[in-house]
């Protein structure tokens, strides 16, 4: 029987069985960034000797975070870390926070900017604001599970200006609709960019790798424009649904 041995051993005489603690342990240094997307995981004789289990252990842990889309082998090379697709279905106007629970991922933001910036021609077009007017501009960067997935820029004209003043940590629209405001639809274009510097800094990719790039104009009940957004999303984390 397998016991353990020191903090990174498994219990043997837990209630849950081994590979399935194996599994937790996985998604636990996920999690915390000890494994990151895309890299390999260690070896199976490595993973029964830190941990103290056997192969048929490992492999059967191994098998099952592949079936979750969370692991994927690479033949000749290895297990590698990958996560499952969160998927929205593009007509309908969620909440990041809201599509990651759907998708049962969970959701954190973190505030880039917050400010007012003057208007440009396609804030004029999108939101109908005054020409030379100024606009609200809101920058966040959105995860799931701990793993950047959305770099976010909105507009808003200076009715929303009590935003600069919000924490916008949380969920964007619930904020709104607390407010008095509620999104009910939009229109979208979708493209494909490549990563600069800095948005591939920001989502933890290569520079150049192709992102997908989302330009919305959101309105609400009444059909007026509410904001705008430019996305650039992880195609390999997110996928919208038509």
């Amino acid at each position: 029987m397998e016991k353990k041995q020191n903090d990174s051993k498994l219990n043997s005489d837990a209630s849950k069985p081994l590979y399935e603690q194996l599994m937790q342990k996985i998604k636990n240094s996920i999690s915390n960034g000890e494994l990151q997307v895309g890299t390999r995981i260690p070896a199976e004789q490595e993973m029964c000797s830190s941990y103290g289990v056997s192969r048929i252990t490992v492999r059967k842990a191994i098998t099952e975070l592949e079936k979750q889309g969370i692991l994927e082998k690479k033949q000749g090379k290895g297990t590698f870390v990958t996560v499952p697709a969160i998927r929205r279905k593009l007509h309908e106007v969620n909440s990041f926070h809201d599509t990651c629970r759907m998708n049962g991922k969970k959701p954190s933001t973190k505030v880039l900017d917050q400010k007012t910036i003057p208007s440009s021609s396609i804030d004029e077009e999108e939101l109908g604001v005054a020409p030379g007017s100024r606009v609200v501009e809101t920058i966040r960067i959105h995860y799931a599970d701990g793993v950047p997935v959305i770099l976010e820029e909105n507009h808003f004209s200076m009715a929303y200006s009590y935003l600069l003043e919000s924490d916008l940590n949380g969920s964007l629209y619930n904020l709104l609709e607390e407010c008095g405001t509620e999104p009910a639809q939009a229109t979208h274009v979708i493209s494909l960019k490549k990563a600069s510097p800095n948005v591939a800094r920001l989502l933890k990719v290569e520079p150049e790798t192709a992102v997908m790039f989302l330009h919305e104009v959101i309105y609400d009940k009444k059909g007026r424009p509410l904001h705008t957004s430019r996305q650039y999303i992880r195609g390999d984390i997110f996928a919208f649904r038509l």
